[in-house]
């Protein structure tokens, strides 16, 4: 995933979860955050951030928050990316080798799962989950509960029981990074579901990235602990 017109900013303050104050070329600019999430560890006064700037008459900001420098880590925080990475990863048959179908937002049941594919003589849903939040080395998911969350992992684990094959992956959006954890300090269900479905045949994987001030690429398969 190539990004294009990226400037360097720095972060002043985000006002609400959708827009943040930022300095470019030491002017304040209202830039839209891609990334609904709290992110309070991530979006600290004066952090170093690379934003991506839109031409769009239409749009009501400039610029958009792409990237920011956790010390010397550079964590891509763009929520809509995770599936473009994990799609782009698929395409290199590094998870299925005869792939015949790959279809996103398939919906089952009652919910809508990001991907639905054919492959290996298999039929198979992924759900994939954006990981930004680190704690010494440690990548954790989710940073605020997530009953819509916790409501894909119950129905896939469901799916299981129908016969597809049933994936959850969480894509960490840095690079390294020692394991993935599910963050039972901020929502214990969803990490008591996670043990649940796997132990139900669900697969759980978590990848990591390699990330600059204008790309996003799919890494290696980090261990997971629950």
């Amino acid at each position: 995933m190539i990004y294009e017109n990226i400037k360097t900013a720095k972060f002043i303050d985000r006002p609400n979860r959708f827009i943040a104050n930022v300095e470019i070329d030491g002017k304040s600019e209202v830039c839209h955050v891609k990334n609904t999430g709290r992110c309070r560890e991530l979006l600290t006064e004066g952090a170093a951030v690379y934003v991506q700037e839109i031409n769009d008459s239409k749009r009501k900001t400039k610029y958009d928050l792409i990237s920011v420098y956790k010390g010397e880590r550079l964590i891509n925080m763009d929520s809509q990316v995770p599936n473009k990475v994990f799609h782009e990863w698929l395409l290199r048959k590094e998870l299925f080798k005869n792939i015949k179908l790959i279809k996103p937002e398939c919906k089952y049941k009652n919910s809508r799962f990001d991907f639905y594919i054919e492959a290996d003589n298999k039929k198979i849903f992924v759900e994939v989950k954006g990981v930004t939040l680190e704690e010494n080395g440690v990548v954790m998911f989710p940073d605020a509960p997530t009953e819509r969350g916790l409501k894909h992992l119950n129905e896939l684990s469901e799916s299981a029981d129908d016969g597809y094959e049933a994936y959850v992956c969480f894509v960490i959006q840095m690079k390294d990074v020692l394991y993935f954890t599910p963050n039972y300090k901020t929502h214990n269900e969803f990490g008591e579901a996670l043990k649940c479905i796997e132990k139900n045949g669900v697969n759980l994987i978590a990848l990591d990235c390699e990330v600059t001030k204008d790309s996003i690429t799919a890494g290696n398969l980090v261990g997971i602990v629950l």
